[in-house]
């Protein structure tokens, strides 16, 4: 059984969008792509759920086929690697479904296996999610209101690159903050195994301004394609040198 590699955006935010596109639809579209949207909402101390806040995170979510989870910054951590791996798993399980209806036929999946057989099918996703190779765009809302967060945010993904690491498979992280000064996004951290680093890079982040979500996640979609590309150029040009 073929698997790619698991490429997912994951938002964290802690308010609606404002400006620009529909963020749901920005992430229907990279759910199209392959990739993956997840969302964390950070609600404030002594905050009750929002209506509309959490209804805009379980959209985007939904539509990019991800997870959505609303949480206290004190919890950033737990949920960022819960979210991460809980993603991962629904992807598995999507891909296998998938393999199971054309051996199966359509409208079979799964769900139709005996309890023994759907057993061993989790087993496969639970092998499938320690091996396969993962790359994950953190994507980070720096709106005026996050100022008090990204500290905590710094942390959550220090253990999340941590946690990971200890994955058989390899892993590939970069992080984008929006809005960006001239574009939807900027880059805060550049891909790599680990976000060991990260702490050198938190606190050049300002916060303030608008929250352009749609927009941020679809340049953030562009990311993956991007570094395929360089990637791509950079073996063209090992090979050139080569001769």
């Amino acid at each position: 059984m073929q698997r790619g590699t698991l490429k997912q955006i994951l938002l964290i935010t802690d308010g609606c969008s404002n400006k620009g596109e529909d963020p749901a639809a920005a992430a229907a579209l990279a759910s199209q792509q392959g990739i993956t949207v997840n969302v964390i909402g950070i609600l404030e101390d002594g905050q009750s759920e929002q209506p509309h806040g959490l209804q805009e995170v379980e959209d985007i979510a939904a539509s990019g086929g991800g997870v959505s989870q609303l949480v206290y910054k004190e919890m950033l951590a737990q949920t960022v690697q819960m979210v991460t791996q809980q993603a991962m798993t629904q992807t598995l399980q999507g891909f296998v479904n998938q393999e199971l209806k054309q051996i199966l036929g359509p409208g079979k999946g799964m769900e139709e296996l005996e309890p023994d057989k759907r057993g061993e099918i989790m087993e496969v996703v639970e092998e499938m999610g320690e091996t396969s190779d993962l790359e994950v765009l953190v994507l980070v809302d720096t709106s005026a209101s996050m100022y008090d967060k990204l500290e905590m945010v710094k942390e959550a993904l220090i253990d999340l690159s941590i946690s990971l690491n200890a994955r058989i498979g390899r892993n590939r992280f970069s992080i984008f903050s929006f809005p960006g000064k001239r574009k939807p996004i900027d880059k805060v951290f550049n891909w790599s195994p680990k976000l060991d680093a990260v702490s050198t890079v938190f606190p050049k982040l300002t916060s303030g301004g608008i929250t352009p979500t749609g927009p941020a996640i679809k340049e953030a979609m562009h990311q993956f394609g991007k570094k395929r590309l360089l990637r791509s150029m950079r073996h063209e040009s090992d090979i050139d040198e080569a001769r």
